[in-house]
């Protein structure tokens, strides 16, 4: 008899209450405003909120939506902890195009996510300049940082969905302005202090992982680190990633890092200025784009340009316990580490149909360089105290790759390498090429031709000068003439000017080059692995 009058009264004060939010096609949809609302509203767009503070106070269900008014500037962070089919967006407000902003100074981040599925968040600005220690620091988290979007894994569950679009991310930074950091940090791995990130989604869990991530058409300027990095497991590798349409400029770290992902499409990026030094906050140091412990990746159809930092920081380069990586297609420019990076343990990666301007123009010992930089590199490295082993059945066709007269074109080949496919590419080198040792930490201990399963047929030089001493030597030489210099002179690529990867381009393609089809290394059961 309790029970039910009890159930009774509840229906009652239930009816009394006003429901906050407004109905949307789903569920409800929530309204902030920082310019007009007021936390005693209700939520409405006729009636918006002030604070995300007010979020503290909103049970979301699936559906429901959080809704930022354009020229507004939150002071907080929104957080979507265990949560399911929510979207955080931007709605118009008196004809303002100004996306919302949330400036998450001082704070773990402007939006942090921690085991959801179908999060959707896009239209907003973020900026995050400073602050220091975060007030409230996530007890699992084994460092301290400043993250745009932070995304964890903590339980052991498989988690879907999470959409990433037309977002602004910039001046994010761990310390306020003024800070100079010490010039040793450059030299660690990946820096020892904290930092700015602009997108971090990482799996702390031994058993949970998340699934089918889009970040879409969104910008990410002047961050202290990288602009998206990824950290998982090697047993539980992030699945189905499309990084797609992104513009990332500036950055202090690498532009992105894909660590333990699988079936990964990275496209139409354009990424200029990775390992920036213009702020005394950065780390000043990183590659375009790299891959670590990851599995089938086709990075396609992107502008890699201006990386740089005294190691690392090529256009492209994968890192070691990979497979099956393609790099295909993309225009690699003035990056100081060089263009072609292949490290040990990886099994069955290419570079393909790659333009290649003015890589690996870094000096050792010059302005505290470490490590030289490399136009062509097959390095054995696999991490500090391994063995060298590999790079195993490397796939190099069809690349145009040039490299100016006031360049000296680097080669190292790694004599632990097996299996080397190189043919079809035209090497137009205006001086002539040396080798050098690999350079990882440790340099390679060179030695006399080891290397089992090489073809090296069918490219276009200059002239002879392809290094008498490299691991690996060439065969069939065919020499080839100015033309095709005039031809990326034409296409505007040797100047100094903004390149956009809008320009388009199709370089010649000799008609020699059909006399060699790409085909199994001797030795590799698998072959090249053809993409999605």
């Amino acid at each position: 008899m309790k029970k039910i009058v009890v159930l009774i009264l509840f229906g009652f004060i239930s009816c009394d209450q006003v429901q906050n939010g407004e109905k949307n096609e789903i569920s409800y949809s929530y309204y902030f405003n920082s310019n007009l609302g007021d936390n005693n509203n209700i939520g409405t767009k006729e009636k918006p909120f002030k604070s995300l503070d007010y979020l503290k106070k909103i049970e979301l269900f699936y559906g429901d939506k959080i809704l930022l008014s354009n020229g507004s500037t939150f002071l907080n962070t929104i957080e979507l902890i265990n949560e399911n089919g929510i979207e955080i967006s931007n709605y118009q407000t008196d004809s303002i195009d100004k996306l919302p902003t949330i400036n998450s100074k001082g704070k773990i981040a402007s939006v942090f996510i921690e085991n959801s599925s179908n999060i959707k968040i896009n239209n907003i600005e973020i900026t995050a300049n400073g602050g220091g220690v975060n007030e409230l620091l996530h007890k699992k988290l084994k460092s301290d940082l400043r993250t745009g979007i932070l995304y964890l894994v903590t339980d052991k569950n498989a988690h879907n969905n999470l959409e990433i679009s037309n977002v602004l991310i910039k001046d994010i930074f761990y310390e306020n302005q003024g800070f100079i950091r010490d010039k040793k940090e450059v030299k660690t791995p990946n820096g020892t202090q904290s930092y700015g990130w602009g997108i971090r989604i990482l799996n702390l869990s031994e058993n949970g992982n998340l699934e089918n991530i889009t970040i879409q058409d969104s910008e990410f300027i002047n961050i202290s680190h990288t602009a998206i990095r990824f950290i998982g497991k090697r047993n539980k590798q992030f699945k189905n990633l499309n990084i797609l349409n992104n513009k990332v400029s500036k950055t202090g770290g690498p532009g992105m890092v894909f660590n333990s992902t699988t079936n990964l499409l990275a496209k139409n990026n354009d990424i200029n200025y990775t390992g920036s030094y213009d702020d005394p906050r950065k780390w000043g140091r990183g590659s375009g784009l790299w891959t670590w412990g990851s599995s089938y990746a086709l990075i396609t159809n992107n502008s890699f340009q201006n990386a740089n930092g005294p190691a690392d920081s090529a256009g492209c380069h994968i890192d070691f316990n990979c497979n099956d990586i393609i790099v295909e297609n993309n225009l690699s420019r003035y990056n100081a580490g060089g263009f072609i990076e292949i490290l040990g343990t990886n099994f069955n990666c290419s570079y393909r149909n790659n333009v290649s301007i003015n890589d690996g123009y870094r000096i050792k010992g010059k302005e505290n360089a470490f490590q030289e930089g490399k136009t062509f590199w097959l390095s054995g490295y696999s991490g500090n105290g391994n063995e060298r082993k590999g790079p195993y059945n490397s796939y190099v066709y069809g690349n145009y790759i040039y490299v100016g007269k006031e360049i000296i074109p680097k080669i190292a080949v790694d004599k632990k390498a097996k299996g080397v496919f190189v043919a079809n590419n035209i090497f137009y080198f205006e001086n002539d090429p040396v080798m050098v040792l690999g350079d990882q930490y440790k340099p390679d201990p060179g030695g006399k031709l080891e290397i089992e399963n090489v073809f090296f047929e069918n490219n276009l030089f200059l002239k002879n000068h392809w290094p008498k001493n490299v691991l690996i030597q060439p065969s069939n030489n065919i020499y080839t003439n100015n033309f095709y210099k005039v031809f990326l002179d034409d296409a505007g690529l040797l100047d100094d000017s903004g390149y956009s990867i809008n320009h388009t381009y199709n370089y010649p393609y000799p008609k020699i080059f059909n006399n060699i089809k790409v085909d199994y290394i001797n030795g590799d059961s698998n072959g090249l692995w053809k993409g999605f």
